[in-house]
C-alpha cells in the first residue's frame, strides 16, 4: 500500500514538489497521460491557492480504492482568513489576488468530486478526488461514506498507527490501530492488527480482538478499537482495548464508545462488545490518541453534513497534538460522492 503523504506549501517551491509527488503518484496508481494532466493540474491549482492565501497550509495526498478503481484523495487544510463567499469564489475570473481566478473553478471542474468547508477568520478546508477510470459506480443501496487521516508523527517516516475498513463482505467493519510508541516497530504491530483484521471479517468485533492478542505477542502490542455499523438493524457493535477513541454523534444523542485499559498482544485484563444505537443521518468518529479528546463539531457550523475526509482534516488540523502518530477516521451512511 502507498503510504500517504503530508506537505507543508508555504513556497511556490514547494507547490511544484507537489505536483510531481502527485504525479508520479498517479502513474504509480495506473491512470493515464490525460488524467495525471488533470492531476497535475489541481495539485498545481490547490498549491497555488495555498502560498497565496493560506496560513500553515499543508497538503495531504493519498490513495483512493473503491471497487478495484484506483484513485487520488487531494485534501488541503490551511489556517488563513477564510473564504466568506465560496460561490463567488468558484466563479471563474473571481480574485482576490490580481491572479485569471480560474483556480477554484478548474480545480471543481476537473475533480470527480469536490468539496470545501470554510469558515471567515478559520480556515479552509478542500477536497478533490480523481479516479484513475472515471467515478467508480454504485454497487449497492447502502454505502460506507469514509475519511481518514493516518500521518506519521512529525519527524518519523512511517506512521506506527493503522487503519481498515471492510464493506465488501455484506458488513461494514472498521478499524484503528495505534502500536506502542511509534516508528517502524510501532508500525510492524499496527499492522499485523491490519491483517487479523483482514482475515477474520466474519468474526464479530470481540472475537477479532481476541484473536489479535494472540497474534500481536510477538510484537510491541498496540491498542486497537473495531467497529461494526449495521444499517438494517440501526446499531453499531464496538470492542476496544487502549486508548482508541470513538463517538458516535446523532442528531439525538452523542455516545462515547468504551474501551477497556490494556495493550492487544501484552496485557488485556477484558474484551468486551457494547452495542450502541445508530441513527439515520448519523456519524461514527474514531482516532488515536495522536488526537486530542477536546474537539466538539458543533463549534464548526455545517461541518457534520459535509463529506468525511473533510471533517476528518479539520480535527485533524484543528486537535492534532504534534507528538504522536495521529489516525481520524470519520464515516456516515451515505451516497457515493468522490
Amino acid at each position: 500500500m502507498t503510504e500517504p503523504v503530508a506537505l507543508p506549501i508555504l513556497e511556490s517551491s514547494q507547490a511544484g514538489e507537489a505536483r510531481r509527488m502527485a504525479i508520479a503518484l498517479a502513474s504509480r496508481l495506473g491512470f493515464n497521460e490525460t488524467e495525471r494532466g488533470k492531476v497535475g493540474i489541481v495539485v498545481t491549482e490547490v498549491a497555488n491557492n495555498l502560498v497565496r492565501h493560506a496560513t500553515d497550509g499543508k497538503l495531504l495526498l493519498q490513495p483512493l480504492t473503491r471497487d478495484k478503481s484506483e484513485g487520488i484523495e487531494i485534501l488541503a487544510l490551511d489556517k488563513g482568513p477564510g473564504i466568506s463567499n465560496i460561490n463567488e469564489c468558484l466563479r471563474d475570473g473571481f480574485s482576490t489576488a490580481g491572479t485569471p481566478g480560474t483556480g477554484l473553478g478548474a480545480i471543481s471542474r476537473l475533480s470527480a468530486f469536490f468539496d470545501l468547508y470554510s469558515l471567515p477568520n478559520g480556515g479552509t478546508a478542500l477536497l478533490s478526488h480523481l479516479w484513475a477510470n472515471g467515478l467508480p459506480a454504485k454497487s449497492q443501496d447502502n454505502y460506507l461514506e469514509s475519511g481518514v487521516v493516518c500521518l506519521p508523527k512529525t519527524g518519523e517516516d512511517v506512521s506506527g498507527d493503522a487503519w481498515a475498513i471492510d464493506q465488501d463482505s455484506g458488513r461494514y467493519l472498521l478499524l484503528v490501530a495505534d502500536g506502542l510508541g511509534h516508528g517502524s516497530q510501532a508500525a510492524l504491530a499496527s499492522r499485523e492488527a491490519v491483517r487479523v483484521f483482514r482475515e477474520n471479517l466474519g468474526k464479530s468485533p470481540k472475537e477479532i480482538v481476541e484473536v489479535a492478542h494472540a497474534a500481536l505477542r510477538s510484537t510491541r502490542g498496540a491498542a486497537l478499537a473495531i467497529a461494526e455499523v449495521d444499517f438494517e438493524r440501526l446499531i453499531v457493535r464496538f470492542a476496544g482495548v487502549g486508548n482508541i477513541s470513538g463517538t458516535i454523534l446523532s442528531p439525538e444523542k452523542n455516545n462515547n464508545l468504551v474501551s477497556y485499559n490494556g495493550t492487544v498482544g501484552h496485557e488485556v485484563r477484558k474484551i468486551q462488545e457494547f452495542v450502541y444505537p445508530w441513527t439515520k443521518g448519523g456519524l461514527l468518529v474514531m482516532h488515536s490518541d495522536g488526537l486530542g479528546t477536546q474537539w466538539r463539531l458543533d463549534r464548526y457550523a455545517g461541518l457534520v453534513t459535509r463529506h468525511p475526509s473533510l471533517i476528518a482534516g479539520v480535527l485533524y488540523r484543528d486537535f492534532n497534538r504534534g507528538r504522536d502518530d495521529v489516525t481520524v477516521l470519520v464515516a456516515r451512511e451515505g451516497e457515493i460522492g468522490g
